[in-house]
């Protein structure tokens, strides 16, 4: 490759975007499965309170993580 052939700022980087959005989606998403599912085992096998409570909470963490990390709509700006 001679040393003339790149070009700073030419390449298309569409497809490169697309797949840090996507790795950046899987991971918030496992992460919050993940910290539901820990939850549930923790409250059911670490305390008195059973399996129904641990799901119980395990759904509530869904629930709420969901609220919190789902992709909302861009405002219209004021005039």
């Amino acid at each position: 490759m001679a040393a003339n052939e790149y070009h700073e700022g030419d390449q298309d980087i569409s497809q490169n975007k697309a797949m840090y959005l996507a790795f950046l989606g899987v991971s918030k998403w496992s992460s919050l499965v993940l910290a539901a599912g820990l939850i549930a085992l923790v409250i059911w096998f670490c305390t008195p309170l059973g399996f129904v409570t641990g799901a119980i909470w395990g759904v509530v963490v869904l629930v709420v993580g969901y609220m919190l990390l789902r992709k909302r709509p861009a405002k219209a700006a004021a005039h």
